[in-house]
């Protein structure tokens, strides 16, 4: 990597590190708007992506190639079993310490991700979540017996907020939810305060990219169609033995273990991967429009992202190349 002039050392003492911070819904284009500010800043990327954080499904997830990366070091990318869980907590606690590494030799990191509950980890912190294994194992038997159309329309009710963030089409992620509004009588959105942190270690800039609507479905629809060049069947088919794992439930992948089993045609699997992809970044869109103090760009112009972290640089004295 070419280190650059002013943040491509550790913070002087006193000084406050920056955090640039790129949220948005899948496409719209925060990889290579991460990869050009780190490369500016000769600074590291943590992702914040609870999807890509799995090896093995790369494809399927759009998890950024070798070539995208560059020479940028990026963190949480393919890097657990899709058998080991990871939770929003244990990420959280994961990606400070990774942070405070990387501060302790830079005076810049990027963020970038498009899991609202993980960036909120890392900024905010997460209020500890009641666990009941009664509860849990009632809920799981009413999966079985009546289906997750079920559960979704209890979750609608307990918690319209959690209802319109999480990917309902998860089973795991509906029963945890509502096993925290049963256990604790109150909503699972309710827990997300961050009064479970204390003030940051570094400064925040943070960056929302979006999209007009059919620009990001354009390109959703695009990148389908080179994930599938690329290979992603076949990933899917060399995943599909481990389909009941929680990772694997997932946009990009249970699409094709339907079709796999027989239950729906490629054509329709193809089709329904692209209006999940969609509704996924709807809900994405919905999660960070109620994150405070973003700050929103076209997620198509890096370069104007970039003009906006030499600026925040520039402000606190720190050189950048133009």
């Amino acid at each position: 990597m070419g280190w650059t002039t002013g943040t491509d050392r550790a913070p002087e003492a006193g000084e406050r590190p920056l955090l640039v911070v790129l949220a948005g819904p899948t496409a719209v284009g925060k990889t290579a708007c991460a990869v050009a500010c780190a490369q500016a800043l000769g600074t590291e990327v943590v992702s914040a992506d609870a999807r890509q954080i799995y090896r093995g499904m790369e494809i399927a997830t759009a998890a950024p190639t070798a070539s995208e990366m560059g020479d940028v070091p990026h963190h949480f990318v393919a890097c657990l079993d899709p058998a080991e869980p990871m939770s929003a907590g244990r990420y959280g606690e994961a990606a400070r310490a990774v942070l405070e590494a990387v501060f302790a030799r830079r005076r810049t990191a990027v963020l970038a991700g498009g899991s609202g509950l993980y960036l909120h980890a890392v900024l905010h912190g997460l209020d500890p979540l009641p666990a009941d294994a009664q509860v849990r194992a009632e809920l799981m038997a009413e999966l079985e017996e009546q289906g997750l159309a079920a559960l979704v329309e209890e979750l609608e009710r307990r918690d319209p907020l959690t209802f319109e963030r999480i990917d309902r089409s998860n089973p795991h992620r509906v029963v945890r939810a509502l096993e925290v509004c049963r256990a604790a009588g109150r909503p699972f959105s309710s827990f997300h305060t961050g009064a479970a942190t204390a003030d940051l270690p570094f400064d925040v800039l943070a960056l929302g990219l979006e999209l007009p609507r059919p620009v990001l479905h354009a390109r959703i629809a695009a990148r389908l169609e080179r994930m599938v060049a690329d290979g992603m069947e076949d990933e899917a088919r060399r995943l599909h033995p481990q389909a009941h794992l929680n990772a694997l439930r997932t946009v990009g992948l249970r699409e094709w273990f339907s079709y796999f089993d027989g239950q729906s045609t490629r054509a329709e699997a193809l089709d329904a991967i692209l209006a999940h992809t969609r509704q996924y970044a709807r809900r994405q869109t919905t999660w960070f429009r109620r994150m405070p103090d973003l700050r929103w760009m076209a997620g198509d112009q890096p370069d104007a992202v970039l003009e906006c972290v030499r600026e925040a640089c520039a402000a606190r004295g720190w050189t950048l190349p133009t």
